[in-house]
């Protein structure tokens, strides 16, 4: 049975089966909604939790709450590891450092007062708090600055603060925990500090020891491909149990350790760690924040009262500006920019999971104030994520630090036909960006005054050097067709699957050569090849601009164009879309369709394109 009646317990595997439901489907809303994920996982934990009581992780999980809490916080900072890789700080080196070596421990000690003189906390309590509350939270940062479209300097400050903050908030927290607990059981400060560097230590150099054997196990081929996740994940368990036997807790400090050293190892197999551990880090992170928001009792949630409120403004508006502005004070970085960094802070599901693993040990250990920290964590968390994600696009428009309003689309592969591409979507204000590791493919799109990238877009020195966050498709029209199928599919994940194209392929009909569906993008140009588009050209067709509406619309165009291509279409609201087989256009006001076809006649084939025609 699912269910006990006499006490409406749910079953184990139906308990751990409801949080992977609520989990799973709240990002999946949210994705449709276009909400932050965070929002509705904590709506759907206190509305099966404390609200409808049909699910109590105590009463229904019992014992293995804890240790799968514990485990989840620490392959969540083991992920938050091996996001760093120390080579994509360039360009803002300078301000990450500042915010990490100056704004964390201000950070840390102006959190710690307002916990103290706003919330009413003790000391103790506060100060293991605190070092949590400088964490940012990378999972809510990313796609808060995907939508935003920011310029590359503060979208990198944030993006890495949150990143390097992450562990180090963690961190923070354990010391204080750490320094609060042993002085509590130890007989002296000297005997306290002893054991917190000890356990410090050997959890630096077991975390780091075990990164660097498993990069090397992994580069001689010591291991199997197969057999690389589950190896990776079992060190870290072996690493996290291991070092917590010798300081409570320090095993968040091991397994963070070892995820940086493996980011840096510059592992050939290293994309596909850490794509799989991104799939686990988004499981884990939607169970442990249900499993929190459910285990909140309406007790508990009664502690959010004016204090909790003044706590939010005050680390909003005063910590968190006063630390930023302080810490980038000195540096070239324009005070536009250290304001919007200022007044964006969210918090994320690491700050959750940490309060919630403390704020229970700290109870146990007799600091009863403590039981007030996962309420005001989640207080945190709604608040900021709530705020900055409505805030942070108008306030970096406001500022000038803004992308524009139409994603733009990157074009690989320069040619006739992307620098024409390229510049009708410029005469829509759609931006575009023509890339290729020819300079001289890149003469004739530079003339019509496209912007260019001389590189490979795959590579790292256009990671550093494109604005990504300003454009949202791709299209691969080299003459590789290797080439464009390998761009589709390692930019797929980043752009999404739906907003990535490419032109057909030769000999793409036969079976010999046909590709799986999880290679390539999405047929463009009708599934025209490069050479059939170049001969075209030569013949001299060109990408035009037609606007369509009720009298002129998309049956109307093709009857004036029958052998021309649809490419795409712009609607002033919903922005750029491009033709598939499955798209139809839109017959709207407004909208203005790119295609490809022969030169038209001095005179237009009729009056109705003769008043809508865009080029």
């Amino acid at each position: 049975m699912a269910t006990d009646v006499a006490g409406g317990a749910l079953d184990p595997v139906m308990a751990v089966a409801m949080v992977g439901a609520l989990g799973v489907g709240s990002q999946w809303l949210a994705w449709r909604l276009r909400m932050p994920a965070i929002v509705l996982m904590l709506v759907a934990g206190l509305i099966a939790g404390p609200g409808l009581g049909l699910f109590d992780p105590q009463r229904d999980i019992g014992t293995l709450m804890g240790p799968m809490i514990s485990v989840a916080v620490a392959i969540i900072l083991f992920e938050g590891g091996m996001t760093l890789e120390l080579q994509s700080l360039r360009g803002a080196e300078q301000g990450v450092k500042r915010l990490v070596v100056v704004g964390a421990p201000l950070g840390w000690v102006g959190s710690t007062l307002a916990l103290h003189y706003m919330a009413g906390l003790s000391w103790p309590t506060a100060a293991v708090f605190g070092g949590i509350m400088i964490v940012t939270g990378p999972t809510v940062i990313a796609p808060l600055l995907r939508t935003a479209r920011l310029s590359r300097r503060p979208a990198q400050l944030m993006q890495w603060e949150a990143i390097v903050n992450d562990p180090i908030g963690a961190l923070a927290a354990v010391l204080a925990f750490e320094v609060v607990i042993v002085t509590a059981s130890a007989g002296s400060l000297g005997h306290a500090a002893w054991e917190i560097a000890r356990g410090i230590t050997v959890a630096a150099v077991a975390g780091y020891a075990a990164g660097w054997l498993l990069s090397e196990a992994f580069r001689r081929a010591f291991v199997p491909e197969f057999m690389k996740v589950p190896v990776v994940f079992a060190a870290l368990l072996g690493i996290f149990g291991l070092t917590n036997q010798l300081l409570h807790e320090s095993g968040l400090l091991a397994v963070t350790v070892m995820g940086v050293v493996i980011a840096n190892a510059d592992l050939p197999s290293y994309t596909e760690l850490r794509r799989f551990k991104e799939h686990a880090t988004v499981l884990l992170v939607s169970g442990v924040f249900i499993l929190l928001a459910a285990s909140m009792d309406r007790e508990t949630l009664a502690r959010l009262d004016w204090n909790a409120l003044a706590l939010v403004v005050a680390t909003i508006f005063i910590v968190r500006p006063a630390t930023v502005l302080v810490s980038l004070l000195g540096t070239n970085i324009p005070f536009k920019e250290r304001l919007l960094v200022g007044l964006t802070g969210p918090r994320g599901v690491v700050l959750v999971a940490v309060a919630g693993l403390f704020g229970e040990r700290l109870v146990a250990e007799g600091f009863e104030d403590a039981a007030a920290l996962t309420p005001l964590a989640f207080a945190l968390v709604a608040a900021t994520v709530v705020l900055h994600g409505f805030s942070l696009a108008p306030l970096a428009r406001i500022l000038g630090l803004a992308g524009s309003g139409t994603p733009g689309v990157i074009i690989t592969g320069g040619s006739r036909f992307s620098a024409a591409l390229a510049q009708a979507f410029q005469s829509v204000d759609v931006p575009v960006l023509v890339t290729d590791t020819n300079r001289a493919r890149l003469r004739t799109a530079r003339d019509m005054g496209v912007p260019v990238f001389f590189g490979d877009v795959l590579s790292e020195a256009a990671e550093h050097s494109v604005e990504i966050m300003n454009y949202g498709r791709v299209l691969a029209v080299s003459d590789n067709d290797a080439y464009n199928t390998l761009v589709a599919t390692d930019l797929g994940p980043e752009f999404g699957r739906d907003n990535v194209f490419q032109l057909g392929r030769a000999k793409q009909e036969s079976r010999r050569h046909a590709l799986p569906n999880s290679l390539g993008g999405q047929v463009f140009a009708g599934g025209l090849s490069y050479l059939e588009i170049g001969s075209k050209m030569a013949q001299g067709w060109d990408v035009r601009v037609t606007s369509l509406t009720e009298d002129f619309d998309f049956e109307a165009w093709k009857e004036c164009h029958q052998d021309a291509v649809p490419l795409g279409l712009v609607h002033p609201s919903e922005g750029l879309f491009f033709m598939t087989p499955k798209e139809q256009p839109y017959h709207k006001k407004g909208v203005k369709m790119i295609w490809l076809g022969p030169s038209r006649d001095d005179k237009p084939q009729s009056r109705a394109e003769a008043d809508t025609a865009g080029d």
